[in-house]
């Protein structure tokens, strides 16, 4: 039966599926090479299952809980053919995922708190931060809210430059003082103007890379410290964006950030380009912090929010 229960509009179904090909097409190109001449599931596939896994950047740690998992079903049911194997893998996946007790967005509502809800994006440069804010304040934008952003990314000046782009395209207002000024000045008067000014959302931008963890941490500290003047709770939620085609790489950035910053959920962007979209489970069974939203095309749409069910529905999808 498909995991597939109608969250999604039939074009943002679509969408997923589009956006995992290069995914679904690399992962059982490698499990039919894996299961070819092979009748039952026994330890020499469920070595090969290993190998695919590991290699479709699940990670090493999820990828063992996938095979325990199997071992087991193989232990109780006898006989398994490999036949069976993509029905047993997709079920032992979203098995795995359900577990880890980190709800799915449905969309694009925000929580209820008192405004404005204030959200710090964090991760390095290059991995599609700025372009899945801008996208961001376009989806709440449509969802009827007011939204305000902060260039406080002030060490790049693309970076300032792209979020007024974005703020032009959408229809929102961007605070900015320029390359080279205090972020954390940035922050401030743009959690001032969210609140002067009614705003349900401020979405602030940061620095994507500083010269070491500890001033990484220093500096989102200094930038917390800031909006709490204005609003105590803030920021309500820290995302750390990550770009789903670097595959381990990504895992590796998550680890640092979260070492470094309390991180409290997840974007992972650029799935449709890539064959490493195996990554998100991993993100997701590892971390068991919120992946929120995951990027699987170039238009505002195609950033999506994540469900776990939709998703491995998606990558089963043949």
């Amino acid at each position: 039966m498909a995991l597939f229960g109608g969250l999604f509009s039939k074009e943002k179904k679509e969408s997923l599926d589009k956006g995992l090909e290069k995914t679904k097409e690399s992962f059982f190109t490698k499990l039919g090479k894996a299961v070819a001449g092979k009748s039952k599931v026994d330890d020499d596939v469920l070595d090969e299952l290993e190998e695919v896994l590991i290699t479709s950047d699940v990670g090493v740690d999820t990828t063992i809980k996938i095979i325990q998992r199997i071992e087991e079903r193989v232990a109780r049911d006898k006989y398994l053919g490999v036949e069976e194997l993509d029905k047993i893998l997709k079920e032992e996946i979203a098995g795995l995922l359900s577990e880890n007790n980190v709800q799915d967005l449905k969309d694009f509502t925000l929580p209820d708190v008192k405004k404005p809800y204030v959200i710090m994006v964090v991760g390095v440069n290059g991995v599609g931060k700025t372009t899945t804010i801008g996208k961001l304040s376009a989806q709440y934008k449509n969802a009827g809210y007011n939204v305000v952003l902060g260039a406080a990314d002030t060490f790049r000046a693309a970076a300032v430059d792209q979020i007024k782009l974005w703020g032009e395209r959408v229809g929102v207002p961007v605070i900015a003082k320029g390359m080279n000024t205090d972020p954390s000045a940035v922050a401030f008067e743009a959690v001032e103007y969210g609140v002067k000014n009614n705003a349900d959302v401020v979405i602030i931008d940061t620095a994507g890379r500083l010269h070491n963890k500890v001033n990484l941490m220093n500096e989102l500290t200094k930038i917390k410290r800031v909006m709490q003047k204005f609003v105590p709770e803030a920021p309500h939620d820290v995302m750390l964006v990550l770009d789903g085609s670097t595959g381990q790489n990504a895992m590796i950035q998550a680890r640092e950030f979260t070492k470094a910053t309390e991180v409290t959920s997840m974007a992972i962007t650029k799935l449709d380009g890539t064959a490493k979209g195996g990554v998100v489970i991993g993100i997701s069974e590892e971390f068991k912090i919120p992946v929120k939203y995951i990027g699987v095309g170039e238009k505002v749409d195609d950033l999506q929010v994540f469900n776990k069910a939709e998703f491995v529905d998606s990558l089963f999808n043949k």
